[in-house]
C-alpha cells in the first residue's frame, strides 16, 4: 500500500484503539495505539525500514486495508489487541515474536486466587494451576503496568503473597488468613473477593459496560442497606473504571520497540594497525550489566584488512551463523553512515534470520575517541543511552587488547623465526 493510497482513503481518529492491516479481506496485523492516528500513519515514512525492520516492511507493502476499533483508553486497546490475537493468530504477529515467548494473565485455581504475568514456556508446565488464561501479550512491561492499574481498582493476590497485610493497608490486596480475620469473617471476606475476581474477568474479556451495570446495582443495594461505605467504595471503583490514567501505558507504549523485559545489546568493534593484525570483537550488555562470558573474538580475513565497514561486515556474517546465540535487540558500532549501512545491508542480506527488528545504533567518537553523538531511534538511546556507551567501551577495550595479544604473538614467531636463521 502506497503512503498517498493511506493518506487519500483512511481519516483514522486521534484516539486509543486497535488497528488492522489485511490482505484480501484476511487480518495479517493486529495492533494497538494511543493514538490511532499517529501510530497507522507511521507506518508509511519514508524510514519504516531502520525503525521496525524489512518484515513489518512486507506486512506493509502486502495489505490492501486498513481497519480499527476505538478503546476508551489504552489499556482497553491492550486487553482488546491480546484477545485478537489469539483470535485471529495474524501471521505477522506471531512472526514478530521469533522464539521470545508471548506473556500471558493467568488467575489461579485457589481458594484466594492469584493473578500475575507467566511466560508461555512457564504455562506448559503449570497449566493444571490456572483457571482464567488471558492474552497473548507481545510486551511484559505493558502489562504488568495494566495490572497495576486494575489493581489499584478491584484489589488482588499477586503471584507473591508475603507482605500482605502492608499490601492491605494500601488498598491493593485482601486479607486472606484466618488468622487475621477469624473465621467468620474469612468466608464473609472470601465471598467479597469472589466477587472482585468476577469483576477483574469481566473487565478483561471486554464486557465494561456490563461490568459498570452490576456495580451500579450493587452499589443501590448497599445503599439501601444503609451500608454507605461499602456503597461509596464501589462508586469509587466506577468513577475510577470511567476514568482510568494509564499514563504509564502510554509511555510503555511509546517505547515498545523493545517487547521485552529483558535487553540484550551487543557491540562491535574492529581494531588493527594499518591493515595489520584486523581483529573484531562483540560484546554483550543485558540490563545494564556486562556479561563477558558471552564475548566473542573474530580473526578477519586477509582480503578485507584496512577496510572496517567490510571487516564489520564479515564478523557480523560469522555472528549471524550462531542460531544458539541469543538474537540482541539493540546493535551498537563504531562509526558513521559507512559503518550503519554495512551492518544494515548485512542484515537484510541474511533476512530469513529475522533480524528485521534489530535496532542499530552508531556511537560517533571525536577526535579524542570520545563520544560525541549517537545515531539511532531517539527513545532506545534516551532509554538506553548508559548501556549503549558501556557496551562500546567495552568492545573498544576487548578489541585492543586482543588486537595486541595477536600481535604479541606475531611478534614473538618473527623473533623465533630470526634466532632459528643464526
Amino acid at each position: 500500500m502506497e503512503y498517498e493510497t493511506y493518506k487519500k482513503e483512511y481519516n483514522l481518529p486521534d484516539t486509543p484503539g486497535v488497528y488492522f492491516f489485511k490482505s484480501g479481506g484476511k487480518i495479517i496485523y493486529i495492533g494497538k495505539a494511543t493514538s490511532l492516528r499517529d501510530r497507522v500513519r507511521s507506518y508509511f515514512m519514508a524510514d519504516l525500514i531502520h525503525t521496525r525492520g524489512s518484515r513489518i516492511v512486507d506486512m506493509v507493502t502486502q495489505s490492501d486495508d486498513i481497519t480499527f476499533e476505538e478503546t476508551d483508553n489504552v489499556l482497553e486497546a491492550l486487553i482488546r489487541e491480546a484477545y485478537l490475537i489469539k483470535k485471529h493468530q495474524p501471521e505477522a504477529n506471531i512472526k514478530e515474536k521469533d522464539n521470545k515467548s508471548f506473556n500471558f494473565v493467568v488467575m489461579t485455581k485457589e481458594r484466594w486466587p492469584r493473578i500475575f504475568v507467566v511466560r508461555e514456556r512457564t504455562m506448559k508446565f503449570e497449566n493444571e494451576l490456572y483457571k482464567q488464561v488471558y492474552g497473548p501479550f507481545p510486551s511484559k512491561k505493558q502489562i504488568e503496568e495494566g495490572l497495576k492499574i486494575i489493581r489499584k481498582i478491584f484489589p488482588f493476590r499477586p503471584e507473591k503473597t508475603s507482605h500482605e497485610r502492608f499490601y492491605y493497608q494500601l488498598g491493593l490486596a485482601p486479607l486472606s488468613t484466618e488468622s487475621e480475620l477469624g473465621t467468620k469473617r474469612e468466608e464473609a471476606a472470601h465471598k467479597e473477593y469472589l466477587k472482585t475476581i468476577q469483576h477483574i474477568v469481566m473487565f478483561f474479556d471486554g464486557k465494561k459496560k456490563r461490568l459498570l451495570s452490576q456495580l451500579e446495582k450493587e452499589m443501590l443495594t448497599h445503599a439501601k442497606k444503609e451500608e454507605f461505605e461499602k456503597a461509596e467504595k464501589v462508586k469509587r471503583q466506577m468513577f475510577a473504571l470511567t476514568h482510568i490514567r494509564d499514563v504509564s501505558l502510554i509511555f510503555a507504549d511509546v517505547t515498545q520497540k523493545s517487547s521485552s523485559d529483558t535487553v540484550r545489546i551487543e557491540a562491535y568493534d574492529i581494531a588493527h594497525i594499518q591493515g595489520t593484525s584486523t581483529v573484531g570483537v562483540m560484546t554483550v550488555v543485558i540490563d545494564g550489566e556486562v556479561e563477558k562470558a558471552e564475548y566473542r573474538k573474530f580473526k578477519v580475513r586477509a582480503s578485507v584488512k584496512g577496510d572496517d565497514a567490510r571487516a564489520l561486515q564479515e564478523v557480523l556474517l560469522r555472528r549471524l551463523k550462531h542460531d544458539e546465540w541469543p538474537k540482541p535487540h539493540i546493535i551498537v558500532i563504531d562509526g558513521g553512515d559507512i559503518q550503519r549501512n554495512a551492518v544494515l545491508e548485512t542484515i537484510e542480506f541474511v533476512a530469513e534470520k529475522g533480524w528485521g527488528d534489530v535496532l542499530v545504533v552508531n556511537v560517533v567518537k571525536n577526535k579524542q575517541h570520545k563520544p560525541e553523538r549517537f545515531i539511532g531511534d531517539a527513545d532506545v538511546l534516551a532509554k538506553y543511552s548508559k548501556d549503549i556507551i558501556l557496551a562500546n567501551s567495552e568492545a573498544h577495550r576487548f578489541a585492543i587488547a586482543y588486537h595486541k595479544e595477536l600481535r604479541s604473538k606475531a611478534s614473538g614467531i618473527v623473533s623465533s623465526r630470526a634466532r632459528k636463521k643464526r
